[in-house]
């Protein structure tokens, strides 16, 4: 197989939750290749259901000029210590103020690996009851979407998001076929 080992790294930015810049790798032949790398602390996105309908939401997503990016409830492994299921349970509460009796890890996958470390983590969280109103951080702005099951490929063809496809591909594969 195609074994090699980094050899260093060089972060040329950081952000506030992202770092950019190259990494070296070196294959047991002696060849050296370098990446441009960005470096994230990953995601998880949450395919919250009940008997009806998949909770979504929609928010602007400014960087690519998206004035209510149709998605499913998410965030960044942004908590020291906080494992990807507790993140996805604190998600579920700040963003639709939702919590989940049932959590079950679908997937986990790379967002862009060419280029990225980020990986996001999918559940899905049944056993839907209200825990007061949401608390998303103050710069954002989510609208939350209760979206019939019945209207599943209504939601797939509007969202551009790449998590949302694959959640959401994911539950129509499940579901029995009409």
């Amino acid at each position: 197989m195609n074994e090699f080992e980094a050899v260093d790294s060089e972060v040329q930015w950081e952000g506030s939750f992202l770092r950019a810049g190259l990494e070296r790798f070196r294959y047991p032949d002696g060849a050296e290749v370098s990446r441009d790398k960005v470096w994230h602390q990953g995601a998880v996105g949450i395919v919250a259901v009940d008997e009806q309908s998949v909770w979504l939401t929609r928010q602007p997503r400014e960087v690519v000029n998206a004035r209510a990016s149709l998605e499913i409830p998410a965030g960044k492994l942004d908590v020291p210590g906080e494992s990807p299921l507790e993140t996805g349970q604190r998600e579920l509460r700040e963003e639709i103020g939702k919590q989940a009796g049932s959590w079950e890890e679908i997937v986990s996958f790379f967002t862009s690996p060419g280029f990225s470390d980020e990986r996001v983590w999918l559940f899905l969280a049944t056993d839907l009851s209200d825990c007061g109103v949401g608390s998303a951080d103050e710069d954002e702005r989510i609208e939350v979407a209760r979206w019939p099951l019945d209207r599943l490929d209504q939601a797939i063809s509007e969202t551009d998001d790449g998590k949302t496809l694959v959640a959401l591909l994911w539950l129509k594969g499940r579901r029995p076929q009409d």
